[in-house]
Order: structure tokens, then sequence, then C-alpha cells
């Protein structure tokens, strides 16, 4: 084992690349930690994806200087960011890389400082920080940090290792701080990421950056007794989504749309983008060698990712090709169906960015709709709460008029937009299209990606379960019976109109059968049935 007093900026960068691989190797493990059993538990995925982002940025870094690398991982986790729990990394990555900012090289007391403005701007991120999450645990390290530099020691690797330690401790302790994940029996996955990350840190510090390739991280267990039992993981024979599969071919005259044809096939949520010398493939199958062996007959492959998850999460950018037309004012919106997407245009979306559940665009995805734009003034709907801050994070990077209007479910997207003023300057449609919000009422029905308990409900995998404005309300095996037992927990007799978007696993005269049934029931309401093509949610009800 080594001892580290100090390290240089190609240090730096290899200790974080050591990081990236080591958090790699336990994303879907993170990814299963999510409490809420919809098809969105990618907080693994949503990281690992940002620090590839970063790394991306680190190795094209000016110099190598402590103070160009981080530079440049704080620049790629922002451009990179995914998801809540991606939009909070980069928020530490960039207060370590604004501490560090001129440094040629980085000692143990540096390292102290830098985790303790990386814990500053991670709370300063949020408008409502809560504990037992990934806040608490970097709270936790830069205090364990602090506290060793102060007794006098400030070697890089003690000062790590203390770091982790507490790391360590902190994610046990998240469920006795937050009682959904005690009563999920899980720890925090955002927390449980960035333990990881740092742990692998500290094992390029220790010279084990050879062994650990033999290795793989560990699940932190909980500190106190659970409510329910830990999610079991899949095992290896057992693959109900088969493998996500996913890599770039560069090679000559590669056509996309040919691969697309012959890889259909062969699995399912395939996406294949690109031009003629470089393509981009996502699939989900269950024999990944079988699209490997395809693949490398077209060219060379790069970034070959195959992960064994419940569901992976689609890295997908689609990005709108034509400028938009001239408008005075553009609206930027995050819609996942053909259906979803026609129904947002119709309504005057200038640029659809594709995303959603299982499926958050990063800031760069988000930040280059609002620059295809041809407008200086821009709205951004991001119709889903796992997405806002990625969108918040845009302002800041952007020299365009940008306003936020914090839409967290596609029924949101639809009011905010019917309350949009032609006539109306740009800060008066953004408080406009907020104050219609409360006046629409949400509901989604998807099924249970794995067995868990949530406000006193226990839930089987696969079972159909029923969300009331994001919050998880009913549970059954039907899922028109989940919609209308749902429903039941509205006042629907005092309501006027009733919008189903029913996905694409849902046959249209399925959800025309429960418009029927809806309206025999009562009378007074004026039900719509509008095909949103949406993937994982059979129906998202909108109830004014």
């Amino acid at each position: 084992m080594r001892q580290s007093e100090v390290i240089t900026g190609q240090d730096f960068r290899e200790m974080f690349t050591c990081a990236t691989a080591w958090l790699e190797k336990s994303a879907s493990e993170i990814d299963a930690l999510n409490v809420f059993p919809v098809p969105d538990g990618d907080t693994g995925t949503n990281m690992l994806l940002t620090m590839h982002s970063c790394m991306e940025e680190a190795y094209r870094a000016p110099d190598n200087s402590t103070s160009a690398i981080a530079q440049a991982i704080g620049k790629g986790a922002l451009m990179g960011a995914r998801g809540n729990s991606g939009v909070i990394l980069s928020q530490i990555l960039r207060g370590l890389a604004q501490d560090v900012a001129g440094k040629e090289s980085l000692t143990g007391a540096d390292l102290a400082d830098a985790l303790a403005e990386a814990s500053r701007m991670a709370y300063k991120g949020l408008s409502n920080p809560v504990e037992g999450t990934i806040l608490t645990v970097i709270k936790d390290a830069s205090s364990a940090a602090q506290k060793l530099v102060s007794e006098g020691d400030t070697n890089l690797t003690s000062v790590m290792e203390a770091v982790v330690n507490a790391a360590n401790a902190s994610v046990a302790n998240t469920p006795a701080l937050l009682p959904i994940l005690k009563e999920s029996g899980v720890v925090d996955a955002g927390g449980q990421g960035l333990y990881t990350l740092l742990e692998g840190a500290l094992h390029y510090l220790r010279g084990e950056a050879e062994q650990i390739q033999f290795r793989k991280p560990q699940i932190v267990a909980s500190s106190i007794p659970l409510t329910a039992r830990p999610p079991e993981m899949i095992a290896a024979d057992e693959v109900p989504f088969g493998y996500c599969t996913e890599f770039m071919v560069k090679g000559q005259k590669l056509k996309p749309d040919k691969i697309r044809t012959k890889l259909e096939k062969r699995g399912e949520s395939l996406i294949v983008v690109g031009d003629d010398t470089t393509t981009r493939i996502h699939i989900h199958t269950l024999d990944p060698g079988d699209v490997i062996h395809y693949a490398a007959s077209l060219g060379t492959m790069h970034q070959i990712s195959i992960r064994n998850m419940d569901e992976q999460h689609r890295d997908f950018l689609d990005m709108q090709k034509d400028k938009a037309p001239a408008v005075d004012m553009a609206i930027v919106a995050v819609v996942s169906g053909n259906g979803l997407a026609e129904v947002f245009s119709s309504l005057g979306v200038t640029a659809i960015v594709p995303g959603g559940q299982t499926m958050n665009p990063s800031t760069k995805d988000i930040l280059h709709a609002i620059e295809s734009t041809a407008s200086d003034k821009v709205i951004v709907l991001p119709n889903n709460k796992n997405i806002v801050l990625a969108a918040e994070q845009v302002t800041s990077i952007t020299d365009k008029n940008v306003e936020i209007v914090a839409t967290e479910t596609i029924p949101q997207g639809v009011a905010a937009l019917l309350a949009f003023d032609f006539e109306a300057d740009l800060t008066t449609n953004a408080r406009l299209m907020k104050q219609a919000l409360p006046s629409v009422r949400s509901v989604e029905i998807t099924r249970a990606v794995r067995s868990t308990k949530i406000n006193g409900i226990k839930i089987k995998r696969k079972q159909a379960i029923g969300l009331l404005d994001g919050e998880l309300v009913t549970v059954g095996d039907d899922t028109t019976s989940v919609l209308y037992d749902t429903l039941a927990k509205l006042d629907l007799d005092n309501q006027e109109i009733v919008t189903i978007y029913f996905g694409a696993d849902t046959e249209q005269t399925e959800a025309e059968q429960a418009s029927a049934t809806i309206r025999e029931q009562h009378t007074q309401l004026q039900v719509e049935v509008v095909r949103g093509d949406q993937p994982h949610y059979h129906y998202i009800v909108s109830i004014e």
C-alpha cells in the first residue's frame, strides 16, 4: 500500500478514472436501491453517465495541472448531468473544481477544503435539501476530512481513508434519517453511488487500481433494523429484460437504417443513431454476443457496455435536426412517446427533448434544444420531477433568457401550455403557466419493477400500481382495475374533464372501454382518449 502526500493533475485525473470504473461495476445494484418501484430506478446509471461525461472532458484538458483537470471535470459534470442524482453529483464536482482552482497539485489539506466546498455547493444547488441522501453523505465525508486535518494529519491517503469510512457510516445511517428508506428496506441510492466513487478514488491512492479489476463494490448495509427485506438482486440466469447492450461503431459507409433493420428482431428498446462513419447502438437483448458479433463486422467497436438490469436506462440523444421557425418566444418540452410529442407540438411547443422515466435527458441535451430554437426567450417544461434539476442548470450556461416552469407530470405540462398567452411577455407567461399547475391532477398507471413496501402498501414485482400526483396509492393485478381504483381516490363528481393518454403497451380498444366505463359512472364528465405511445406507463390521466 502506498501513502500519498500529494498528487499531480495527471494523478488526479487517473484517480477519477479509477473511481468511475469502480462505480460502473455496481451501477445496476445502485439502480435497484430505488425506493419507488416504478421503472425509473436509474440513480447508478445517471451518476455513471455523468462521470463518463466528466472523464471525456478531463482527457481534453489544456494541461495536466490539478486545476485544469478539475475544471474540465466540473464542466463535464455540468454538461453531462442526468437525473437528480447526476445533477447533485455535478454540483459536488463543480464545488471541488472551484476550490482547487489555481493549484498545480493536491494535498490532504487541499482535499479537505475542496470537499467542504463541494458539500456547500451541493446544498446550495437545492431549494429543499433532504437529509438521509447524497447530501448528508458528502457533508459527513467532508467533516471527517476537516477533523483529521485539524488534528495534524494531512497525508492525502489518510484523509481519503477518513472520508471513505465516514461516507460508509453515513450511507448506513440514511434509513434512520429518511423513513421511506427504512420502510422500503434500502439505503439511499445516491449516497451509495457517492460512497462507491470515493472508495474507487481511495483504491487508486493505495495503488490498488490493478487489483480491483477482479473485485466488485459492496452495497452498504443499514446500521438500523429495516422494516422490509432488502430488494433481491436478479439471479444471473433470470433475465426478464435481457441485457442492456450499448456501444459505438466507427467505420466507413455505415447505414444506420440498415443496421436498425438487421437488429429489430434481435431485441427490444432498439436505438440506432449516427451517420455513415459513427453509429451508436442501444438494445435490450437476451443474446448480446449475437449483437456484438454482427456489430464487429461493421467496423471498430468503442464504449462497449453490457449490463443485466431490471430496466436499463436508455442513453438516447436524438435531438431535432431542423431549426425551429422564427418565433418571438419558444417552448421546449421533455416528452417520451410519439403520440405525446404530437400533442405537445400541436399546443405550441417549439422543440421536443426525447425523455422521461428511465430516460432522463442531460443538461446538455436540454441546452442543445434551447439553442436550436430561433428565439432568445425560452420556456422549458421538464414534465418529470427527476428532470427539473437538470433543466434548472441550463439557466447559468446559456445567453438566452430562459424560464423553467417546473412541471412534474405530462398533465401539468399540458395545463401549462393551455395557460400560455401569445400576447404576454416571458415573465408573465412563466407566472401564468406556474399558476395553472395546481388546476390539474395527474394519475399514472404502470407496473412495479421490484417487490417492496411503500406508504404501507405491499407490492409484488410486475403488479400494476397507481400513482396520484406522484404518490403511490393503489396496487393490483390488472392495469385497468388499478386505473379505476386510483380515480376513485378523487371526487370525480366535482371534476369536468378527464383525458386518458394510453401508452405503447396498451390497446386503444382497452383505453376506449375504460373511457366508456368512467362516463357511465360519472355522466357529467367529458372523457377524452388520446394516443400517447409513452413507454412503461399504460395510462397517464389528466383530471381537471
